[in-house]
């Protein structure tokens, strides 16, 4: 609807006395140029995908459970429907460091108040400081208290805490553990306000790195234990346990209400302390390994110190003394119901497989899930049922002994026992949710049954997308587990794309005219593989460019007669033989380039580099600047720019760029000039999918801001009028990395978030 100002309205009224008229009937009114249209926004089925450091069981409430990612949010598990909950889509790309949740508490007291310590990164990836943001609907709302430093839910350490923690006898008192060298903090209002624990003695002053950008800083302060029985409900507990990473210097206590503070006597030392848990008799167990984790650690120990006798007991299942171990520990879980029964995760066992070990008599004695036989024979307690992500082979089709097709973990630096269930225990690893409903079978001398339990949670950080005209409807290029081939979106699919590439793919790309030719290449193992059925099967190229280091991007000519690759490390290179031999393109600049080819013409291509666009007409060859380009001058050179560039199926020479915050820029030309559209104020990515009924433009889809508004947004014309799609609630994060229409589906659009897995959205 057309909002008229007062002036114009006066001036329409006088118009119609003078001539006659009655009303505005006869004007015509034109359309707007931004309108809203809801959406329905699910996620692509792939449950898991990335690491799960925290696994939060309330004390008082049975079946309320949260989990914790180090860069995809946080959930809530759902009983009715056997599925995680994610807490956060609302958190969009301005504060997208609020993806990262360092530590989560459930209130012990009110079990409807739920608090996080969110912030990604202390470096100055992330802008933004790190703040807590407190619930009294258990996450389906929040309110926000900004810290005055950073909090480092993807940083070294991450696993170890909790560091955030609610009084269990008085639950307006919060605690939260700072890393940075900012020491211990205190709130006493429910999170509102928070103020500095000047008593506290020390800061954390480990460093994994000294010197690094990501894992030079301080660990800092990283978990907070009360013991309960040392005050009574209403009243401020007394007696408060501090575990800091430092070595020399790892524990202390305060018996008076945090007023002061001591090291507590007799301490074991030379480790980091990962956890530390009190039983209902007095018992403190704490789990330390050499490094912070999750990576590192190659010694530990496991102690339980008595609170009421002082006396200090080393229960390591493993001594660190041993020579052939490589490990510390993480993971710490005691059960509630029975005290005395206790299990520990080997942090780091990489090799053949992570340890979980257990005890029923408080650490005297202990059990291993697995044992070794006559090497390589391994036997087992536990059944593996990974069903619920049957991809966690990684592309493994027989074992490799004693390495199993589906291991138990890694990473785990959290590991729980619901306090109400001694049968259920769930952990996180780097890749999945794992658990068991029967887990005191192990007492037993029997197998427990060890099963996915991460459904819902979608944490896969999405590197690229397509959606081709024919075959499967999605493919997606992932962070550290490859990429899939969603014929279903609602299913997870049986095996990821990951013979002949493991680990991260970095881009993928298919024959316009020829769907069956795919290519993709990745920053694991081989770099380049090319399929002929659609990504049924993949096989590798032969050789990479000379250089190469890493996956980079690329791009199949519109017939699949030649690849185009901008590899890491190399020079952009073109091959006309499935990477049998690579030869380096003429007139770009050393380093890398963006590319991208024309989805009709087969032998065009373009490549943006330093902020230049390139065409070549001789199928990846060479390439020049068109003379008369007139794109801004230095596009994309800028530290906080980036520049996404894509071409329109069926249009010869239809060339896009998303430039950032310079915005968005349409050559019809193959690149000889451009028009900056006015209304777009920032583009992040743009695709394309299928044309509205009765249109001959296909939709565009991009993510930013137009006309001053951030979000998801959809022009059915040629970028003349807009579409905004998303609403408050459904914002992802950080949304820059891979966005495409559906060419079968019209309104369909695949949206790639950096921890929030793939999104997408219909018109409702």
């Amino acid at each position: 609807m057309l909002k008229l100002t007062r002036s114009v309205r006066f001036s329409l009224i006088a118009l119609s006395l003078l001539t006659g008229t009655v009303g505005c009937a006869n004007l015509t009114v034109p359309p707007a140029k931004v309108t809203t249209q809801a959406y329905n926004w699910r996620n692509v089925e792939i449950v898991g995908g990335g690491y799960v450091p925290g696994i939060i069981f309330n004390q008082s409430e049975k079946d309320l459970i949260y989990a914790r990612t180090d860069i995809g949010g946080a959930y809530r598990w759902d009983k009715a429907s056997g599925r995680w909950i994610q807490l956060l889509n609302w958190v969009g790309a301005d504060n997208w460091g609020l993806s990262g949740v360092d530590s989560l508490a459930t209130d012990p007291v009110d079990p409807n108040r739920v608090y996080l310590a969110v912030g990604t990164y202390t470096n100055d990836w992330d802008p933004n400081n790190g703040a807590i943001l407190r619930s009294s609907d258990r996450g389906d709302t929040w309110q926000k208290t900004d810290l005055p430093f950073k909090m480092g839910g993807n940083m070294p350490g991450r696993g170890m805490g909790e560091r955030l923690s609610i009084d269990p006898n008085k639950n307006s008192i919060l605690y939260l553990g700072a890393r940075s060298g900012n020491g211990l903090w205190r709130s006493t209002d429910y999170g509102v306000t928070w103020s500095k624990v000047d008593s506290f003695p020390v800061t954390g002053d480990y460093i994994p790195e000294p010197g690094n950008p990501y894992s030079g800083d301080k660990i800092g302060v990283v978990w907070i234990t009360f013991d309960k029985s040392s005050s009574t409900a209403g009243n401020a507990t007394k007696t408060l346990y501090v575990g800091v990473a430092d070595k020399a210097h790892p524990l202390y206590q305060s018996k008076d209400g945090g007023a002061t503070w001591q090291e507590v006597p007799g301490q074991p030392t030379g480790f980091l302390p990962h956890h530390g848990e009190l039983d209902s008799e007095g018992n403190l167990y704490i789990t330390y390994s050499d490094g912070a984790g999750p990576y590192d650690g190659e010694k530990g120990d496991v102690w339980k110190l008595n609170t009421r006798t002082g006396e200090w007991t080393n229960i390591n299942p493993f001594p660190a003394t041993v020579t052939d171990k490589n490990w510390g520990y993480g993971g710490l879980a005691l059960d509630r119901q029975k005290p005395g029964t206790l299990m520990v995760a080997a942090l780091n066992a990489w090799w053949p497989d992570t340890i979980l070990f257990r005890s029923t008599d408080y650490g005297k004695t202990w059990t291993r899930i697995w044992d070794w036989g006559n090497y390589p024979e391994r036997t087992f307690r536990y059944n593996m049922d990974s069903s619920g992500a049957p991809w966690l082979n990684f592309g493994a089709t027989v074992p490799k002994d004693p390495e199993p097709m589906v291991k138990v973990g890694w990473m785990v630096d959290d590991l729980e026992i619901d306090p109400f269930d001694s049968n259920r225990m769930m952990y996180g690893t780097g890749a999945t949710v794992f658990g068991s409903t029967n887990l005191t079978e192990w007492d037993k001398g029997n197998k427990i049954d060890l099963k996915v339990m991460a459904q819902g949670i979608e944490e896969t950080a999405v590197l690229d997308l397509i959606s081709p005209p024919k075959g499967a409807n999605l493919y997606s290029a992932l962070g550290d587990i490859a990429g899939f081939k969603h014929d279903d979106l609602t299913k997870v699919p049986q095996k990821m794309i990951a013979n002949p590439l493991p680990g991260s793919n970095t881009s993928l790309d298919y024959a316009e005219k020829n769907p069956d030719l795919m290519v993709r290449v990745g920053n694991g193992g081989a770099f380049f593989a090319y399929s002929a059925d659609g990504g049924e099967t993949w096989t590798n190229g032969k050789t990479t460019p000379a250089g190469t280091n890493g996956g980079g991007n690329l791009a199949l000519s519109a017939e699949g007669k030649t690849v185009l690759w901008s590899p890491g490390g190399a020079k952009v290179s073109y091959s006309t033989n499935n990477g049998d031999t690579w030869t380096a393109s003429a007139g770009l600049p050393e380093g890398s380039a963006t590319v991208v080819s024309d989805r009709e013409n087969d032998q065009r291509f373009y490549a943006f580099s330093k902020g230049e666009l390139y065409v070549s007409i001789d199928g990846g060859k060479t390439f020049t600047i068109p003379e008369a380009q007139n794109l801004p001058h230095g596009l994309g050179t800028r530290k906080d720019e980036s520049v996404y560039i894509q071409t329109v199926p069926g249009q010869e020479k239809d060339l896009w760029i998303a430039a950032g915050k310079r915005g968005l820029f349409h050559s019809t030309d193959g690149g000889a000039s451009f028009k900056k559209l006015d209304l777009v104020d920032t583009a992040n990515v743009i695709g394309f999918g299928k044309a509205a009924p009765g249109k001959d433009d296909m939709a565009i889809y991009i993510t930013g801001a137009v006309d001053g508004k951030q979000g998801f947004y959809r022009s059915d014309d040629g970028g003349q009028t807009w579409v905004h799609i998303n609403d408050a609630q459904h914002q992802f994060g950080s949304t820059n990395s891979a966005i495409t229409g559906d060419p079968r589906v019209y309104g369909r659009v695949y949206i790639g978030t950096n921890g929030y897995g793939i999104v997408y959205g219909d018109i409702k």
